[in-house]
């Protein structure tokens, strides 16, 4: 994700504002995601829709693990809704499972997830 992030220049945006939330896809889950779409998205012409699909893993505020309800609902910076869920003793955001949580970075916090968070 950090290399998407970089392409998108949304590493200047994270570093200064904050403090943010970032569900962040653990690198297996950028593998699972096309490889073509993933080479097109960090074409430089498609820079806005790279940040526009990165934003979809981004929230404001710090949301730690505890604070997670189910059927809770979160914004992403983008304006998209995120559904949090409990299923058979795990907690899923639109379907992905959360994996490692509540890691602390300089102005926010990053959870892990194991599928990349798309919306039609």
């Amino acid at each position: 994700m950090s290399k998407s992030i970089q392409a998108a220049g949304l590493d200047e945006k994270l570093s200064q504002k904050g403090p943010f939330t970032i569900f962040a896809p653990t690198n297996i889950a950028f593998g699972k995601l096309q490889a073509i779409k993933m080479n097109d998205l960090l074409k430089t012409e498609n820079k806005e829709s790279l940040i526009t699909f990165l934003n979809h893993h981004v929230i404001d505020g710090i949301t730690n693990y505890k604070d997670l309800k189910d059927n809770q609902k979160l914004v992403t910076t983008n304006g998209r809704e995120l559904t949090v869920k409990f299923v058979s003793g795990k907690v899923t955001i639109n379907n992905a499972v959360l994996q490692g949580r509540d890691s602390i970075g300089s102005n926010g916090i990053v959870h892990s997830l194991d599928t990349v968070i798309q919306f039609d």
